[in-house]
């Protein structure tokens, strides 16, 4: 059982500064993730930052790890994804819907870092729409078979264990853990991403795998209502406090620039046009801090309304870090269209955050529905506003 530690901004700081920053150019280039910057993470509690501390945890609450995202993803955002699936997905999934012996087994390993998940829920052909899946079980006696492909799977290369989703030939959609070593599961690197680039993206296969019904997670058909919904759900949380990262970081790169940058004798960031696409990027940088801000007491005060707060604030932070990217390579100039120039990497993982954990236009879809239930007027007073 580990001890508690406090959330210390000024600690995280000097851990990112010191061990994530140095890691970020290797993740973005060599295409992988340094082992001993996922024992770093380990030792220090991060990767079970939000755990009980039966399990290794440091039992942060959902601001505390909001903000912890946030210093990491500022930093790498390939280690802020190895943040958000070993907590925010898999961790989650366990935590609510694990068997006593499957938390036992899997959270106290991740929290030490000898054991990393992965969520293995995109397909070839399934992305956004998780009804659209293929991949298959059918139960055999004590045990279930598994057969399909999964892709785009973040640390699918090296993860020692997988929540994978499978429908049965009714479409009730389950949750199953599966071990690497199972004979019938292999995996493949994918690489030539835009970004993520240190996470390990991979395909994986399972060919008539074999797993004990225990390996079941929470019970049958609860796959997409159970595991899912509330996997997905955590993961945009944690996915919005990264565009935030991004966001600020492409901020403070862009005014550092100006600040330093001489141009007819003054200050570039003394000119109208600079500082008006500073002054347009401090601004939704706020707007996107109070979003994620109030997403997060939200879910602490366990508010119904933290589900669709948190699309929100996933949908307007990663909308403001691609606007903010692209804004920093604009006062960066020629300098920030260089290939491995910060501004431009920050842009590279700006455009994925639209994209995982629910699209942009998917959340566009959820917030639509949002308004239209809940805001408006009566039908008798329209007529006094046509």
């Amino acid at each position: 059982m580990s001890a508690i530690r406090p959330y210390d901004a000024k600690e995280i700081t000097r851990f990112v500064d010191s061990v994530i920053r140095p890691a970020a150019v290797l993740c973005d280039e060599e295409g992988l993730m340094p082992p001993e910057t996922i024992a770093s993470l380990a030792s220090n509690g991060y990767l079970s930052a939000t755990f009980p501390r039966q399990y290794g945890g440091l039992e942060w609450d959902a601001l505390e790890y909001g903000m912890l995202t946030e210093q990491i993803g500022k930093a790498c955002s390939s280690a802020r994804t190895l943040l958000t699936i070993q907590t925010s997905l898999v961790g989650e999934s366990l935590l609510r819907f694990g068997s006593s012996q499957q938390k036992e087994q899997w959270l106290p390993a991740i929290a030490k870092g000898k054991s990393l998940g992965a969520f293995a829920l995109s397909e070839p052909g399934a992305g956004t729409n998780p009804q659209e899946l293929t991949t298959t079980y059918r139960l055999n006696q004590d045990s279930y078979i598994l057969t399909g492909v999964k892709k785009w799977i973040s640390f699918g290369d090296i993860a020692d264990f997988f929540i994978v989703i499978a429908k049965d030939a009714n479409g009730k959609m389950s949750a199953f853990i599966v071990e690497r070593g199972r004979k019938g599961l292999s995996t493949c690197p994918i690489g030539n991403m835009i970004g993520a680039r240190g996470t390990h993206i991979a395909e994986v296969r399972l060919e008539d795998v074999v797993v004990p019904k225990e390996n079941l997670l929470a019970k049958e058909g609860a796959g997409f209502s159970y595991v899912v919904n509330t996997a997905l759900d955590h993961g945009r949380y944690s996915v919005a406090w990264s565009a935030l990262a991004i966001a600020q970081e492409a901020l403070d790169v862009m005014s550092a620039y100006a600040k330093e940058r001489k141009q007819l004798g003054g200050e570039l960031g003394q000119t109208p046009s600079v500082k008006a696409i500073i002054g347009d990027t401090v601004t939704q940088v706020h707007a996107a801090r109070a979003l994620c801000l109030r997403a997060g007491q939200l879910r602490q005060a366990r508010d119904e309304q933290a589900l669709i707060e948190t699309a929100i604030a996933k949908y307007f932070a990663s909308k403001t870090a691609v606007q903010a990217a692209l804004d920093a390579i604009q006062v960066l100039g020629a300098n920030g269209c260089r290939s491995g120039s910060t501004a431009e990497r920050l842009l590279r993982e700006a455009k994925i955050l639209e994209i995982i954990e629910g699209t942009s236009q998917v959340q566009q879809q959820l917030i639509g529905d949002f308004g239209l239930n809940t805001y408006g007027l009566e039908s008798q007073q329209i007529s006094q506003y046509c």
